[in-house]
């Protein structure tokens, strides 16, 4: 499998680590920047092949990232993740040189398929995609985020979903549904 240099240029440090890490499981190398000022100092020192960043950060915007990367090395592939999805925006970071444009919430096989279909990872070394799960294994996952936000209270979680409490507890009986 071809080991990609990605420079992750995102302000939620959470959402940073966490593709970072799965980026790194799947055998690329992985910088991290917090700030724009952050990743045109690291895209100077060592510029990437790849490059993922968030489009609205303090201190500057994804777009004004996406040009100084392209500035540096007009070979870096960029993809530009946003919260806030706009056709306006989804053209502006293309015109600055953007490969692709992502709604979050995205995964590691999303981004890298967004590299293979822009040329910078083979397409065959992109995993497929997993299949969606089943309407009633989402229904069972979204069940025990809210039981898990309410505290594990029974009573609340039911309020939260908009359940009585029984057919809850009926429903937390059950085994969780296959994918």
């Amino acid at each position: 499998m071809s080991s990609l240099s990605i420079l992750l240029v995102d302000d939620d440090e959470n959402f940073r680590e966490r593709m970072a890490r799965a980026l790194r499981d799947r055998g690329h190398e992985v910088r991290t920047a917090g700030s724009p000022e952050e990743a045109s100092r690291l895209a100077l020192e060592d510029s990437p092949e790849c490059a993922v960043v968030d489009l609205r950060m303090p201190g500057g915007s994804g777009l004004e990232v996406v040009a100084a990367l392209k500035t540096i090395d007009p070979a870096t592939a960029v993809v530009v993740l946003t919260g806030y999805g706009s056709i306006a925006t989804a053209l502006e970071a293309v015109r600055r040189g953007a490969l692709h444009y992502l709604q979050k919430p995205v995964d590691a096989d999303e981004l890298l398929a967004s590299f293979a279909r822009g040329g910078a990872l083979p397409a065959g070394e992109v995993p497929e995609a997993p299949a969606a799960p089943s309407l009633a294994r989402a229904e069972w996952e979204h069940i025990q985020r809210v039981l898990t936000d309410a505290g594990g209270n029974v009573s609340e979680a039911a309020r939260r979903l908009g359940l009585h409490r029984k057919s809850l507890q009926r429903k937390l009986q059950k085994h969780p549904p296959r994918r």
